[in-house]
């Protein structure tokens, strides 16, 4: 989830995975793949970096969970896939 503020100063929370195009022209657009619009006040790039950011931490979020799931032998459970087999 990314932090975005509307127009009216009114903050909220989105999926970053439901935005389909950013516009900035110059008001910031925002198309979701339903077709709803959203206008905010950030800027493209900084929708961006923040994507960007929201999706690193969900990848070493998880990365944490399954390094700490692993048995102390150094071999994952069953049911546990890591993202970074160990030789």
């Amino acid at each position: 989830m990314i932090k975005l503020t509307r127009l009216n100063g009114e903050q909220f929370a989105l999926n970053s995975d439901l935005i389909e195009r950013i516009e900035e022209s110059p008001d910031t657009v925002l198309t979701l793949v339903d077709g709803k619009h959203i206008m905010v006040t950030e800027r493209l790039s900084d929708i961006i970096d923040s994507i960007r950011l929201d999706r690193a931490t969900v990848l070493a979020i998880a990365q944490d969970v399954a390094d700490s799931i692993d048995e102390p032998s150094g071999t994952s459970s069953r049911n546990v896939i890591s993202m970074n087999p160990r030789g």
